[in-house]
């Protein structure tokens, strides 16, 4: 990891800020600069849950299917499909004219092997492998999948719009082994990645894909047309927020696709920028260590569970209450999954049970580590803020301070605490990642195999099974409730409110569009 002081940085973006061809110097309205919420460095959107590195994937790569505002999958590439009553076999047909940016026919072979290299990095990808029977392309522009048992979240699972999202790659990329980085970028996406202008963590450049046929489709989420409507599009890096709010104010940058309260706060009434809601929303949450004391026993988790309340950590970090809602629901509210049954968290604390519970527990006093990220601002706040509730019910804590990438480090080390190890941690994730009881990896059954905290359960795992399997909507809802409700109660996590997204954008720059996800299709600059 390259690392630059505060100097070096300003004067990087300084420079990325600059117009590099005579093209841009020309044609400065048709090109928009952006100022990313992240600098992207790691460029495979399977080898990372980055969310920088998943909006990348959608600049220049395209999906078969894609959700609209209601969470429904819609064709994408796709043009038409078909099932089999009981719902094993499936056929699909790609669009005419899909193109790749080196000019290649987008084939059905493309499609088969993107789909196998995705199913061996995600975990719904997974569960879809284990019930598949055979995935083949009968010609150049069809393929099927034929399946061992049904999957009732089959489309939805290829139209799953984040970390990791199955998009679709000629086959000699896709055929890379998972376990590696891609190292040529080419999809069929409305825009191209140019390569040689590519700065990692200064800029990143993609120009319009002429050769790109989007839908017919009215623009609804993350489906319908993608339409460039600008020529170039440039990612910079700045090297702090204050930085980026001057950027903006001064008209050398287009959009910020991201700010916080702080932020709003510094650039309401400024002339010619407009603050936006997007339609995107965060979810912060605490994890446990299921295999180290003292959270290896569930009334400790309990304990801690009972002394939270979402309204605390929102207050403490957004501050704002018309920036947040309290949310129970493990899925999202405003999900189709949305459901209240069994939900802690979302009133008033209890310490007086949150004591007992971790005195039923046989704690004793065992030092309890809660990991902070000092570098990432949507980090910032959640552990001080449990480490103090902990201690509050009689826990003894330590939390040290580290960067996000030694934090993801440790949180994957497997051992006591005195060792190194760890016992509770923080995400935060966009609702998309978590609506789905398949994809929501802080519902991994896995144990040790599974994601950091390494939960298990017969019985979660069972209904998750069920789940997968059953093709009613109304059934798969009720599985889901009972999903929920187990996972309350053995507390495979906390949730910790969810917060609303803010961008802001210059008055002659058409706003974002409706998307839970970052995309710069469909946007104007007069």
């Amino acid at each position: 990891m390259i690392h630059f002081n505060r100097r070096q940085a300003v004067g990087l973006f300084a420079a990325a800020l600059l117009p590099i061809s005579s093209q841009a110097r020309a044609q400065d309205k048709r090109v928009l600069r952006v100022a990313a919420h992240a600098s992207l460095r790691l460029l495979d959107p399977l080898t990372t849950t980055a969310y920088i590195t998943r909006n990348h994937g959608y600049m220049i790569y395209d999906t078969l299917f894609a959700v609209n505002s209601k969470y429904e999958p819609k064709p994408q590439m796709v043009k038409s499909w078909t099932a089999s009553d009981d719902r094993l076999n499936y056929t699909f047909e790609l669009r005419e004219g899909l193109q790749f940016h080196d000019g290649a026919p987008v084939t059905a072979e493309d499609c088969v092997a993107s789909l196998a290299r995705w199913m061996k990095r995600d975990l719904t990808g997974g569960l879809i492998a284990a019930s598949l029977s055979e995935m083949t392309a009968t010609d150049a522009r069809t393929f099927k999948i034929v399946l061992k048992e049904p999957f009732g979240q089959l489309l939805e699972a290829l139209a799953k719009p984040s970390s990791l999202v199955p998009f679709i790659m000629p086959k000699r990329i896709a055929s890379t082994p998972p376990d590696k980085n891609i190292e040529e970028h080419i999809g069929s996406g409305p825009f191209k990645f140019i390569v040689p202008e590519f700065r990692p963590g200064v800029r990143v450049v993609y120009e319009r894909h002429a050769g790109y046929v989007p839908r017919d489709d009215a623009p609804d989420f993350l489906s319908g047309a993608k339409i460039a409507k600008v020529d170039r599009v440039e990612w910079v890096s700045t090297p702090d927020m204050q930085t980026a709010v001057n950027a903006i104010t001064k008209g050398e940058l287009d959009i910020l696709e991201i700010t916080n309260a702080d932020t709003i706060s510094l650039l309401e009434g400024v002339q010619d920028v407009v603050i936006q809601k997007l339609a995107s929303a965060n979810t912060p949450t605490m994890r446990f260590n299921w295999l180290q004391p003292p959270f290896d026993k569930v009334k400790t988790r309990q304990a801690v569970q009972a002394a939270v309340t979402q309204r605390d950590f929102m207050d403490a970090l957004i501050g704002n209450p018309k920036a947040y809602t309290i949310c129970g629901a493990l899925f999202g509210c405003g999900t189709p999954l949305e459901t209240d049954i069994g939900a802690i968290g979302t009133s008033e604390a209890d310490l007086a049970k949150a004591k007992a519970l971790l005195k039923e527990s046989g704690y004793k006093g065992e030092q309890t580590v809660v990991l902070n990220t000092g570098d990432i601002p949507s980090f910032a706040g959640l552990a001080p803020l449990a480490a103090q509730i902990m201690r509050s019910i009689g826990m003894n804590v330590d939390m040290p301070t580290m960067d996000f990438a030694t934090m993801l480090t440790r949180r994957n080390r497997q051992v006591p605490v005195a060792e190194g190890g760890w016992s509770a941690a923080f995400g935060v994730w966009n609702t998309l990642d978590l609506n789905s009881p398949l994809a929501n990896l802080n519902l991994d059954t896995r144990g040790a195999a599974g994601y950091a905290g390494w939960s298990s359960d017969e019985t979660l795992a069972g209904l998750k099974a069920d789940f997968a399997r059953e093709l009613d909507p109304q059934k798969q809802k009720a599985i889901a409730a009972q999903i929920q409700k187990r996972a309350y109660e053995l507390v495979f996590y906390i949730p910790l409110g969810t917060y609303f997204n803010f961008g802001a954008h210059r008055s002659n720059v058409s706003p974002m569009p409706a998307s839970p996800v970052s995309v710069f299709w469909g946007i104007e600059k007069t």
